[in-house]
């Protein structure tokens, strides 16, 4: 594009006269000006122009404003431009084409625009403190820009460019600005590159920081790693040096309190039997101290593991009364209730049910001088219908207990809303709540938050009190937890406490079939004796005569409950069914005389079939004594606490029938077990020599013919078929060969000897014509390592921790040894 210097499109000054007329054309653009001031800028017929021509035909082709080459104005020597628009007669469609706005024009509308006052009136609305200057150029020719404002003053600033747009596509133009002065500082700048300067160093020390860190992080968890190691390192030697010492220990009490036990068999005057008798129990004492430690540190290593075998519960529990009925003070009620919907049998530990009972047992008699210990158990569905039932008025005793809800408010099981199916009971699974309610002392409720923990006490002077080490407890809590259930406790002082857990066991009941589970087998064949029978009870307290009744329903008698002696009177009228029995309680008996006596006559009216009538007592002396004063003969006095074994043995002594001589409950009588082993050729197997005597002495008592053997190596000799023994009784620890792999030894070669008498290599006449298996029973002073599944692995057939007892002995030997004696007839 020409410079505007070149080509001026008119002169400054001109005659209209001199104008030339438009040479022909096919069509004429004449001008009409709308400013007189400004016609004389243009040509009258604008197609006549090289210029003005191409910028009409293209505003009228393209439908948009054209913008002509800047050029100096007449008079004011500006520069301006034209803008120049097409008008069209009719509204055409964006995409018309050229033909068709060519067709359409009706003529041109233009406008004078001079730029400079333009950009000044851009400046002044843009101004600010320092001076900008402007330059706009026309550069539709990049190569060769025209200056359409501004000066070529040269300026050191900062210099921005901008592109402008008027409209049209055709033409371009750019817009040149920069400060007139040099620019101030830039402070934002500057403060901002420190900043980020200041920044960078922060999160370079950060960085560096968190590197240190990992590292020192890493250092310490590999030094956290080696200390566990050696904690775990450490446990472990704990745990084997408990081991250890826990046999060096019970090695020699075994002998101390089995040669007792054979003193006692002697024949002594009743001061040596004290003697004898006060060195015995604080030897158990002793033992039992060592158990709880071990049972400690079994939790703390993590060793301890529960057994699964069907036992009767609540045989379990009459064992538990059975051990603290002597034990308890004689204003002290004694009681267990077992709810009718618990299975006759349950699948778990019985040896740890019955050490958490015992100890919440124990805890209860220490602590209560009046009043009851009472002892619950439930299914857990159970809980919310029997405490609508409960009136919280009534009691076992009659003593004012504490709410028993509280025991179990925390519980998870029971806050939550709905029950999954794994907490409620089912056909192959039962979950129980155990409760040990007492009328006792009670703890502090600051105590009360610490009595778990392991050798906690309420307080110092209950030690020396009362005794114990204040493990038993934690003990416990933990094996509830072991049995996959909770345990809590409320208590009031001077009012009494109660102790909950709640356990789960498989369902007896259910197919449990497992040869190497044995059922603890409590079946009672005396109940049939009294089968049908029905019986009268006579007691105004709901909660005990509810648990009197429990017991005798459980020989198989019905019972009828009156609250006093004159409805028992009523009762005792001609009836369709006759009464066999007469249950009293002592505490009715005694509180009115007269009425005792007049139902004593009216029982003697009819010898031939009057009712039995027995008395419910905790004393038999009070008793006695009250009925010589009345003058009427004292009746048969049953003692409590009741148990089922108990109650049919006073009940075969008072009616007459029966054996006299049955056992129940762990209670084994020396008869039963002279059936069993006299005439048993038993080999025991022990290092000791004390321990050795201790066990052929308690054997021989029993009529057994007992051999010795004190290495492994010769119970292999001994035990290889054929020989004569009916079992063995094998050490665990023992020097050159332990107990488990001179039993496995022993099982390979039955194995070996069997599988030869069945494939026809051996003859069977040689070996007795019988499947070779010896009962091989583990006889340990190490309650850690002498566990069920270490002896069914290497095919023992069950243990017996030393010093063992005649209800242990039983209790093991009755497994097998009946079962042979069976087979030989």
């Amino acid at each position: 594009m020409d410079k505007v210097e070149q080509t001026p499109v008119h002169d400054d000054e001109y005659d209209p006269a001199d104008l030339e007329p438009s040479p022909v054309q096919e069509e004429y653009v004449p001008v009409i000006f709308a400013q007189d001031t400004v016609a004389h800028v243009i040509s009258v017929d604008v197609l006549s122009g090289k210029e003005d021509r191409e910028n009409v035909l293209r505003a009228r082709e393209s439908g948009k404003g054209v913008l002509t080459a800047p050029f100096r104005l007449l008079k004011t020597n500006r520069l301006g431009v034209i803008l120049t628009f097409a008008v069209y007669k009719r509204d055409l469609s964006p995409d018309a084409t050229p033909a068709e706005r060519i067709q359409a024009t009706a003529g041109y509308l233009g406008g004078i625009f001079d730029i400079e006052s333009l950009v000044e009136k851009l400046l002044q609305q843009l101004a600010s403190k320092q001076t900008i200057l402007v330059n706009v150029y026309d550069t539709t020719n990049f190569s060769h820009p025209i200056s359409m404002y501004g000066s070529n003053t040269s300026s050191d600033g900062l210099h921005h460019v901008s592109a402008l747009n008027f409209g049209d596509p055709f033409r371009k133009h750019e817009m040149h600005c920069r400060f007139k002065q040099k620019p101030p500082w830039p402070w934002v700048a500057i403060t901002t590159s420190v900043g980020i300067l200041i920044i960078s160093l922060l999160v370079g020390q950060i960085f560096h920081a968190t590197v240190n860190r990992i590292a020192k992080v890493e250092d310490d968890y590999h030094e956290m790693m080696e200390l566990k190691k050696r904690a775990e390192a450490a446990d472990i030697a704990k745990s084997q040096f408990l081991a250890t010492v826990s046999h060096e220990i019970r090695t020699p009490m075994n002998g101390v309190l089995g040669m007792l036990q054979m003193l006692r068999d002697t024949d002594l005057d009743e001061t040596q039997q004290d003697y004898v008798r006060t060195a015995r129990e604080s030897g158990k004492a002793l033992v039992s101290l060592i158990n709880e430690v071990l049972d400690l540190a079994k939790i703390e290593s993590g060793k301890l593991e529960l057994e699964a075998v069907s036992f009767d519960l609540r045989a379990i529990l009459d064992d538990v009364l059975s051990i603290f009925s002597g034990k308890s003070h004689k204003k002290v009620e004694l009681a267990v209730y077992v709810s009718s919907k618990v299975p006759a049998t349950v699948v778990g530990d019985p040896g740890r049910f019955r050490q958490i009972v015992t100890n919440l047992v124990g805890n209860s008699i220490k602590f209560t001088d009046k009043g009851h210990i009472f002892v619950t158990v439930h299914l857990i569905e159970e809980v919310v219908e029997m405490e609508a039932e409960r009136d919280s008025t009534s009691s076992l005793s009659g003593f004012p207990v504490v709410d028993r809800r509280r025991s179990w408010a925390g519980f998870r099981i029971l806050n939550q809303e709905a029950s999954t199916s794994s907490s409620l009971s089912s056909a192959d699974q039962i979950n129980i709540i155990v409760s040990v309610e007492d009328t006792g002392q009670g703890i502090p409720l600051e105590a009360q938050s610490r009595v778990f923990n392991p050798f906690m006490q309420v307080g110092p002077s209950i030690t020396r009190t009362h005794g114990g080490t204040g493990i038993g407890l934690s003990i416990s809590k933990c094996l509830v937890h072991l049995m996959k259930g909770e345990i809590g406790l409320a208590s009031l002082p001077q009012v009494g406490s109660t102790f909950t857990f709640t356990a789960i066991f498989a369902n007896g009941s259910s197919n449990f079939n497992d040869q190497t589970q044995q059922v603890d087998d409590r079946s009672n064949p005396i109940t049939s004796e009294f089968q049908g029978m029905r019986a009268l009870l006579v007691d105004p307290k709901h909660v005990r005569a509810k648990v009197s009744k429990y017991h005798i329903q459980r020989l198989g008698i019905h019972v009828e409950v009156v609250p006093d002696l004159s409805l028992a009177i009523s009762s005792l009228s001609p009836r369709k069914t006759p009464i066999n029995m007469v249950f009293i309680e002592q505490e009715v008996w005694d509180k009115d005389s007269s009425t005792s006596v007049l139902l004593w006559n009216n029982l003697r009216k009819d010898c031939r079939d009057a009712p039995k009538m027995l008395l419910l007592s905790n004393s038999t002396s009070s008793t006695r004594s009250g009925f010589s004063a009345s003058g009427v003969p004292a009746p048969f006095v049953v003692m409590k606490p009741l148990r089922a074994s108990m109650l049919a043995a006073s009940l075969q002594r008072a009616m007459g029938v029966g054996s006299r001589g049955n056992y129940r409950n762990g209670e084994p009588h020396t008869l039963s077990l002279g059936n069993l082993l006299h005439g048993r050729k038993i080999l025991v197997v022990d290092d000791n020599l004390v321990n050795l005597r201790v066990a052929a002495g308690a054997l021989k008592k029993y009529g057994a013919d007992v051999v010795h053997a004190e290495r492994g190596k010769d119970a292999i000799s001994l035990l290889t078929p054929p020989h004569a023994f009916d079992a063995c009784f094998m050490d665990i620890q023992m020097p050159e060969m332990d107990g488990f792999e001179a039993t496995k030894r022993i099982r390979e070669i039955e194995s070996s000897i069997n599988k030869g008498i069945q494939s026809g290599e051996l003859s069977a006449e040689a070996y007795g014509n019988v499947n070779w298996r010896v009962p091989i029973l583990a006889m340990t002073a190490d309650v850690i390592q002498a566990t069920n599944e270490e002896c069914s692995k290497c095919g023992m057939d069950g243990y017996v921790s030393k010093p063992f007892e005649a209800e242990q002995l039983y209790r093991e030997v009755s497994r097998f040894l009946q079962t042979v004696s069976e087979e030989s007839h």
